[in-house]
């Protein structure tokens, strides 16, 4: 996707921009809107009652006030170098896709938090393109009235398309600000040169801060096995900052170039002198300040009553750190997002609000290792941790100040392998479950992967090389009825179903050594699930400086995952129906595949699928003690009439909407093709 398209409208050539003057208006925080390309959606086609859409591209500039309480969380906003008359300004560029008629739309906005800068929400809900040029896909989001923004929030992010946060760069009185940052990586393959940017699926996530001074002693290399191994540092003679240019090795302060070479599933640590740090947290007000200037603003370029903002991922990290520094509530003091959609984030905040950020920073079995990303605390209610003492909760500056949002908080499987997701509703000992706010839904899906992969199953490839083929199981048709359920929430129309995630009470929570998992064939579990452990990050942290690097590792709190029944499924949570009327085990992890080196280390955002024997001769065969498909569904008829009946109550109990049904059906009798034939 290009972000500025080339075919506009005639009439809007030129770049148009939108000045909002409001010197004594409560809107001040937004100080104009920049339009670069307005374009009709595929031609002015009508979509529903909604009638025609429209598409605009642009640019929109804050102004914050350092001395607003609701903005003193920001760290190193007093020293933002363009500060005047007491105010900081910065930017963000967005995608808006509105009725061409706000008020034939239904008054609620989905609010996107993009991926490290890449809008995906409407090709994952609708099936279409995400700039719709072409193809609106079934346009569900459109013929239902939604507002869809996407805003760029990510100052680090890269890549053509990518949106961006241009956000100022501090200074301590006018002199330059330095520091030390740290960056990890286990590669799939052996390579002379690694990037500083944060490596992800063999990609630039972020582009990271340059090394300020390539000579500075304090710049190190490590290596090691396995995340908790021993480090062992490479000799400072064997490495520089530097790539390799047609033939030649050049200096390059964002690459570093190993002799020898960096070796494939070995973890790689280098710590290195930056300066000029960018005001990373002004993200947060990014999307505080927008949903209250789209609400409330007459002159507002996408007027709505609602706003829904959703994240994955990264993104929802990036809502959870939202919502526990407390900017849900505006300059005003007023409520900014009344409903958040958090979707894949675990236990996890991120590197969103501190000195030298890295926004896209993660936790991932064996990179982006003892970040500040599953720290304490983790519920939504009061806890405290026995070792330590701290106490907190997630909501609690939104409850002191009356503007909580509802919100869920929906995870797969690999949340619970991969992101600690147990930490959101048990006690920080692991031994009781946790109360869950009234305002809050935690949601379970059962069996599927960090993110959705097409049907039929196979194994990861590339720097995802896997195993196991990875587990195929679809998000896009619970997204839908989320969504659904929220604005209805908000509008106060009907509430969500409860909340469905494993629980210590059921038994159905259990510490990795007690898995009931059957001993598939060629099955290899897992030695271990990502923790989250206690860090002592520096005596700055509390003010959002970090100067332990890498930090110093203490306990990890107990990181419980789903259990799972004799097939190997997961007992609680939402069910598929291809969990519930089961051809295949569906798990949350997966194994790193022997060519890429590490076999016994997990992947990140992998899951694993391991269909059933066809018949009880194959299940002899080859040992498998689950029951064959033959054996469970004497013909293809009782088999399709059963995964009816599982659909039709997903339906009933609103986690699937009624004209997505056909669509589950059909894959169900494409699934049962697949695998008896």
């Amino acid at each position: 996707m290009k972000f500025f398209p080339r075919s506009l409208r005639a009439s809007l050539v030129c770049v148009l921009t939108i000045f909002i003057f409001a010197a004594a208006s409560a809107f001040a925080h937004v100080a104009r809107v920049q339009i670069v390309s307005r374009t009709d959606v595929l031609d002015g086609k009508p979509f529903g009652n909604a009638g025609p859409y429209e598409r605009i591209t642009g640019k929109i500039y804050f102004s914050v006030a350092v001395a607003n309480p609701h903005n003193q969380a920001i760290v190193d906003l007093a020293n933002a170098v363009n500060l005047q008359n007491g105010a900081v300004e910065f930017s963000a560029e967005f995608v808006a896709i509105r009725p061409r008629d706000p008020a034939k739309g239904n008054g609620t906005m989905l609010l996107e938090n993009p991926n490290r800068g890449f809008p995906r929400i409407l090709s994952l809900v609708d099936g279409g393109d995400e700039d719709l040029s072409r193809d609106a896909g079934d346009a569900w989001l459109l013929r239902n009235g939604y507002t869809i923004v996407s805003l760029g929030w990510q100052w680090d992010a890269s890549g053509e398309g990518a949106l961006h946060l241009y956000a100022p760069i501090a200074k301590d009185h006018g002199k330059t600000i330095t520091g030390l940052l740290r960056g990890d990586v286990m590669l799939s393959s052996d390579t002379s040169e690694i990037p500083l940017g944060h490596l992800i699926q063999g990609h630039i996530g972020g582009s990271e801060y340059p090394v300020s001074d390539p000579s500075d002693p304090r710049n190190t290399l490590t290596v090691r096995d396995a995340p908790t191994s021993q480090r062992t540092t490479v000799p400072r003679s064997e490495w520089q900052f530097a790539k390799t240019v047609e033939g030649r090795l050049v200096p390059d302060n964002r690459s570093i170039h190993l002799k020898g070479g960096f070796k494939a599933g070995k973890i790689y640590e280098y710590v290195y002198v930056v300066s000029d740090p960018v005001i990373a947290g002004l993200a947060f007000a990014v999307f505080r300040d927008f949903a209250s200037y789209s609400k409330h603003d007459p002159q507002t370029i996408t007027p709505v009553s609602r706003v829904l903002v959703e994240g994955i991922s990264q993104n929802g990290r990036f809502l959870r750190h939202f919502l526990y520094q407390g900017f849900n509530a505006d300059e005003d003091g007023s409520i900014a997002i009344d409903g958040i959609l958090a979707h894949v984030a675990g236990a996890g905040r991120g590197s969103f609000n501190h000195r030298f950020a890295q926004p896209s920073r993660d936790a991932q079995p064996t990179s982006s290792l003892f970040f500040p990303t599953d720290i304490f605390p983790f519920t939504d209610s009061h806890e405290t941790d026995p070792l330590t003492g701290e106490s907190g909760s997630l909501l609690a500056r939104a409850i002191a100040e009356k503007v909580v949002p509802k919100i869920f908080f929906s995870n797969t499987s690999y949340e619970y392998w991969g992101r600690a997701c147990s930490l959101i509703h048990t006690s920080p000992d692991g031994k009781e479950d946790a109360t869950i706010d009234a305002n809050v839904r935690i949601y379970f899906f059962a069996g599927l992967q960090h993110y959705s992969v097409p049907f039929p199953p196979a194994k990861g490839t590339g720097t995802g090389a896997s195993q196991n083929p990875q587990t195929p199981l679809p998000i896009r048709y619970f997204w839908r009825a989320l969504i659904s359920n929220m604005d209805a929430w908000v509008r106060n129309v009907a509430n969500p179903p409860p909340s469905a995630y494993p629980m210590l009470l059921d038994n159905a929570l259990v510490p990795i050594g007690k898995l009931a998992f059957p001993k598939i064939p060629h099955a290899h579990l897992p030695a271990n699930n990502n923790l989250a452990y206690r860090l002592n990050l520096g005596p700055k942290w509390q003010t959002g400086i970090i100067t332990n690097h890498p930090p110093v590792v203490g306990k990890p709190f107990p990181v419980l995952v789903p259990q799972v029944d004799a097939d190997g499924n997961e007992l609680a949570g939402v069910h598929l129906p291809e969990i519930s009327v089961p051809l295949a085990t569906y798990t949350g992890w997966n194994l790193r595949d022997p060519s890429i080196g590490a076999p016994e280390q997990r992947l990140a955002f992998q899951g694993s699928f391991f269909p059933f024997p066809k018949d009880a001769a194959a299940r002899e065969r080859s040992g498998d003690p689950r029951k064959s498909i033959a054996e469970r569904y004497p013909s293809r008829e009782i088999y399709l009439e059963k995964f009816t009946q599982a659909t039709d109550q997903l339906v009933k109990q609103r986690w699937i909407l009624p004209e997505d049904r056909g669509a589950l059906l059909r894959r169900g009798a494409e699934e049962w093709d697949y695998l008896t034939h």
